[in-house]
């Protein structure tokens, strides 16, 4: 097993923290897992250049971008320290947003996730969490995949978190794609 990193990228609502959670259970090794949740919680209240608009839409700045970065850039040093490392993540940015992932995480070996769910399922999802602006779910669910280029992809509304967890472990184990993929 050489997987450094493995990189989830889904919208919101779309399962990928309980994904990460389950990989931490079924793969061999220890990994930490990082999400762009904890770094939202992270920032201050105001002036941190992200804004969360009531049809669901994220808007970021300069400042957040920055901030963005640096956390990114973090990440990318635990993992060149030895630490295996699962990154939760939305793509806002599709394709652009990969590739500062990829500048950051040069030099290692990285396994590139897309956690897809249908729009309406992940809606479903954010209104029962209620944690979440409404409407973010729908955006989100296939604009953070645009120009996306992925080793694995997995779908929450057909498969559960540990299922997509195995198959995503499975990859990483052997090498290759899982029969059902």
């Amino acid at each position: 097993m050489t997987t450094q990193v493995i990189v989830l990228n889904g919208g919101s609502s779309s399962g990928k923290s309980g994904i990460a959670r389950c990989l931490q259970a079924v793969l061999p090794d220890p990994w930490l897992a990082f999400g762009v949740d904890a770094l939202i919680e992270a920032m201050p209240g105001s002036g941190a250049g992200i804004e969360f608009a009531a049809d669901g839409g994220v808007h970021v700045g300069p400042e957040f971008m920055v901030l963005e970065a640096a956390w990114a850039k973090g990440i990318a040093a635990t993992a060149h320290a030895g630490a295996r490392v699962i990154i939760d993540d939305v793509f806002l940015g599709g394709a652009a947003t990969q590739e500062r992932w990829r500048g950051v995480l040069d030099g290692l070996d990285v396994l590139w996730v897309g956690v897809r769910c249908a729009a309406e399922v992940a809606a479903g999802r954010e209104l029962a969490r209620g944690d979440r602006v409404r409407g973010m779910a729908e955006k989100q669910a296939e604009a953070v995949h645009q120009g996306v280029v992925y080793d694995v992809e997995v779908d929450t509304a057909r498969a559960e978190s540990l299922e997509c967890a195995r198959t995503i472990a499975h990859r990483i184990v052997t090498g290759h794609p899982a029969e059902r993929e």
